[in-house]
């Protein structure tokens, strides 16, 4: 009787230890998954372009109605710019060219997110092309100038798709390479530094003489600025910029211009699209007067300190997304280092209880 009891007490505390490392392995499998798919969205954070947000007043696309000179157009155009059924080239292959198109209706959303579909090309070998193309959301639109073809000290936002580097010193950046920059018209950009002096962000991105379009999504919202970019044609965004503290105000247009110099490239727009972001304010955002807001970045440091910033990057509280995955991939090791001591630990207990039966 004694060795059936003996046993019967060794079977119930095997089944128990089977059913608890049944359930570890359960709890480990979901906590794998989790981390796996917590990942997955870090470059999945931005809208697939939902039909019913996107805005038509301010989405550029193909066969381009809507565009010209007239009363009634929604897009205007200046310099270079060819406006065909397939494309609109800001700047041809050639030299001193420089071409914008702007949208003539003031964006009044306090959310959005602009998707441009883009192409950069031309016959020039490595380093002997430029010099990009900027998108812009500023407060005034068809002002020719020196940065990518329009207007120095502007007031708003651009994002710079800069494919030449002047700045010889700064061989520790790759190009092509987009960045962004928020100014009130005070600050000027640097053409001889890369813009590294007012630069709140950037990557380096190969855009350059692609099979197939290449895209750009950014997205403003809650304050905070994202830009990511798709340069593979896998429907799949990449992080490049994210900075919180933004202030950008209603009523600005958007807009896209390029230029060439003793370099050139075709600088092809596709579409650009509009979509309102569907976000809740509190009542005291709602009562602000968005348009008086001035265009600012709230941040550690100043612009003006970014100069001997050798990375050109003063965002560093921020997390990319590859810092994310970095810190999912650590939380991930510790959970397993932890499963593996909890199991280790529970055996032996549990090799210590059976000695008594």
């Amino acid at each position: 009787m004694a060795v059936e009891t003996r046993k019967t007490v060794k079977s119930v505390c095997s089944r128990h230890y089977s059913n608890k490392m049944t359930n570890f392995s359960t709890f480990l499998r979901t906590a794998m998954l989790y981390l796996i798919l917590r990942t997955s969205f870090v470059h999945c954070d931005i809208t697939d372009g939902n039909q019913e947000h996107l805005k038509r007043e301010h989405s550029l696309m193909k066969p381009y109605h809507g565009v010209g000179s007239s009363s009634s157009s929604q897009w205007d155009f200046w310099g270079s710019t060819l406006v065909t059924s397939s494309y609109v080239r800001l700047t041809p292959d050639d030299r001193s060219k420089q071409g914008s198109i702007w949208n003539t209706v003031p964006v009044h959303l306090k959310d959005w997110e602009m998707h441009v579909q883009y192409k950069i090309h031309g016959s020039g070998k490595k380093n002997l092309h430029g010099d990009g193309i900027a998108i812009w959301y500023t407060k005034e639109r068809l002002h020719p100038g020196p940065v990518f073809g329009n207007q120095d000290h502007f007031v708003g936002l651009a994002i710079f798709l800069d494919t030449f580097r002047n700045d010889l010193h700064g061989m520790d950046r790759t190009f092509p390479y987009i960045s962004a920059m928020v100014s009130n018209g005070s600050v000027g950009y640097d053409h001889g530094k890369d813009g590294r002096s007012a630069e709140l962000g950037g990557c380096p991105a190969e855009i350059r003489n692609k099979d197939h379009e290449t895209y750009l999504a950014i997205r403003y919202s809650k304050g905070r600025l994202t830009v990511m970019v798709d340069v593979e044609d896998k429907n799949e965004w990449k992080e490049c910029i994210d900075i919180g503290g933004v202030s950008l105000p209603t009523g600005y247009y958007f807009g896209a211009s390029a230029a060439t110099g003793d370099l050139s490239d075709n600088h092809d727009i596709i579409s650009m699209k509009m979509y309102q972001l569907m976000v809740e304010h509190t009542a005291e955002e709602e009562s602000q007067d968005w348009t008086k807001i001035e265009p600012s970045v709230s941040l550690l440091k100043s612009p003006k300190d970014n100069i001997d910033d050798p990375t050109g990057n003063f965002r560093g509280t921020a997390l990319t997304g590859w810092k994310v995955f970095l810190l999912l991939l650590c939380s991930l090791l510790g959970i397993v280092v932890c499963a593996v001591v909890g199991a280790v630990v529970f055996q032996k207990r549990q090799e210590r209880n059976k000695r008594f039966y």
